[in-house]
């Protein structure tokens, strides 16, 4: 990433406000659909390096560091492309959006185990890295980013192990797309990940914040379940803003430029989740701008 003279000469006219609202707006730089795994990195890193698009090619690079999926697991072209496309869709829509699409991504579901997650033993990785890593951490934090201690000092956590294997449960039942439209699929990356209710586990589940699910509810509905005890958790808006602050401006933001943040991403004119609001705020803060 950085400034070309061309660049730094257009912000100085427009002003860095206009010049965000234009990158904005501007198509994303292309991913090619390709089975090379190193045509895939050469044009992810020249998009990077040289993509007219800088803000969102900045902003996909932040995510990626948030959502994680890694070739290690995904060693094949076709199973992380899915992964980029996320990013780079939902670059600047809705942070719901996203964690629901990345939720059902295929190159999410194998590098997470949520691909074929089935009754009676539903796999645990995602639904532990989508709470501790994607949304509310394990601490619980103030509005500022500052950590919540019980009566004895001690830092209040978010969740625990039985909340992992309810969270999974409720997960449970959804394979890749392919030939069977009723039972389980081997691993596909062209389409989003398929409920399929009889692998589903249908017992009550207890999310965060005692919300309970009742039994017999279908896979889409507890999953929808899910999607919104996270979105609309407290810890969301400081968890995401101080770690759009430290990947976009600088590392060691104070809890009042959080506060700020996560203030804009809990509510601008009424939407949660704004991710074009939440990075203007990051962006054009006074404690990043320094005027």
């Amino acid at each position: 990433f950085g400034p070309t003279p061309a660049q730094l000469t257009l912000v100085k006219q427009i002003g860095p406000a206009t010049w965000i609202n234009q990158q904005m707006a501007m198509s994303a730089s292309v991913v090619p659909d390709t089975t090379d795994l190193s045509v895939l990195q050469r044009s992810v890193f020249n998009n990077m390096a040289s993509g007219q698009d800088q803000l969102r090619q900045r902003v996909i690079f932040v995510l990626s560091q948030i959502f994680v999926v890694s070739q290690e697991k995904n060693p094949y072209a076709n199973e992380m492309r899915p992964w980029l496309m996320s990013l780079s869709n939902n670059a600047f829509g809705n942070f719901k959006t996203l964690l629901r699409e990345m939720s059902l991504n295929p190159s999410m579901g194998k590098y997470l185990d949520m691909g074929n997650s089935v009754i009676p033993a539903p796999n645990e990785n995602y639904a532990r890295e989508v709470m501790q890593l994607f949304t509310i951490g394990t601490v619980m934090l103030n509005q500022d980013g500052s950590v919540q201690l019980d009566a004895s000092g001690k830092p209040i956590p978010t969740y625990d192990q039985a909340r992992i294997a309810e969270f999974a449960r409720a997960l449970s039942g959804w394979t890749y797309g392919g030939n069977s439209a009723t039972g389980l699929n081997w691993e596909s990356f062209t389409t989003p990940l398929q409920p399929r209710d009889n692998y589903h586990d249908k017992k009550a589940k207890t999310l965060l914040l005692g919300k309970v699910l009742p039994a017999g509810q279908t896979t889409q509905q507890d999953f929808d379940a899910v999607m919104d005890n996270l979105f609309n958790h407290p810890n969301v808006p400081p968890f995401i803003a101080t770690r759009l602050i430290r990947s976009l401006t600088t590392s060691n933001p104070s809890p009042a430029y959080i506060q700020r943040v996560a203030n804009v991403f809990a509510n601008n004119a009424g939407v949660r989740g704004d991710m074009t609001a939440t990075i203007r705020a990051v962006l054009l803060d006074p404690e990043a701008r320094q005027d």
